[in-house]
């Protein structure tokens, strides 16, 4: 395999894991997508020698393992304590509002994160979907974002065209520092005061270790 298949392999792996940090601070979890990640084979990931990713496998397994009849109702309750802002520590709360964390100061919805993130998807022809309240810099829409660029990138260097490929990328990398890097280790210190099971831990461990790799990625200019 050359070098221009493993960029692209990279690159569709990394929009993957985007889509699927996008779908669990999305909403509650149904039972369809319970059974669908407890089929994942998290145990053998969980298990990769010095992978940085293993400790949240072993959560997500190991949660997904123990699952049982309450199980869907169980982890509806911890998210929406957690990333409704039902619980709070010290008047904070740990919705997945970049204009919550990134300033560092104040909490304020709706503040200049979203304006910018609002921006940046018109620019793309892209907007929340209709009957969906929720404001664009929530952390999913942006996780969703980043494996949208990741999936055009791949798409583009298949296709041999690196000059529009590497683009996208650095589009990816000026957009990933802006809106992802300049809060989300607030967001999970704070995320980890709030959530109480080992499945919701395990997607805290996954953010933290998915970004620090990422962020690594990029500033190498997307090579391993």
């Amino acid at each position: 395999m050359n070098d221009n298949m493993l960029d692209i392999e990279l690159l569709r792996n990394r929009a993957a894991l985007y889509r699927m940090l996008a779908t669990l601070y999305f909403k509650p979890l149904s039972s369809e997508q319970i059974e669908a990640l407890a089929s994942s084979d998290f145990s053998s990931l969980a298990t990769e020698e010095n992978s940085p990713f293993a400790e949240a496998y072993a959560d997500l397994g190991g949660a997904l393992r123990l699952r049982h009849t309450g199980t869907k109702e169980q982890l509806a309750a911890d998210y929406t304590g957690a990333f409704y802002g039902i619980r709070t520590h010290k008047g904070r709360t740990a919705q997945p509002f970049e204009s919550l964390f990134r300033t560092g100061g104040k909490a304020e919805l709706m503040g200049e994160a979203r304006s910018e993130v609002y921006r940046e998807l018109k620019r793309q022809k892209l907007k929340v979907p209709d009957g969906i309240d929720l404001p664009e810099d929530h952390l999913s829409f942006i996780f969703e974002y980043l494996g949208l660029l990741c999936d055009q990138a791949a798409t583009l260097l298949q296709s041999g065209n690196h000059a529009e490929g590497e683009a996208i990328l650095e589009t990816q990398r000026d957009f990933f520092v802006a809106h992802v890097d300049s809060w989300i280790n607030s967001f999970i210190a704070q995320g980890r005061l709030m959530v109480e099971t080992r499945f919701y831990r395990g997607v805290l461990k996954l953010t933290e270790a998915f970004v620090a790799e990422e962020k690594e990625l990029l500033e190498n200019g997307g090579e391993r």
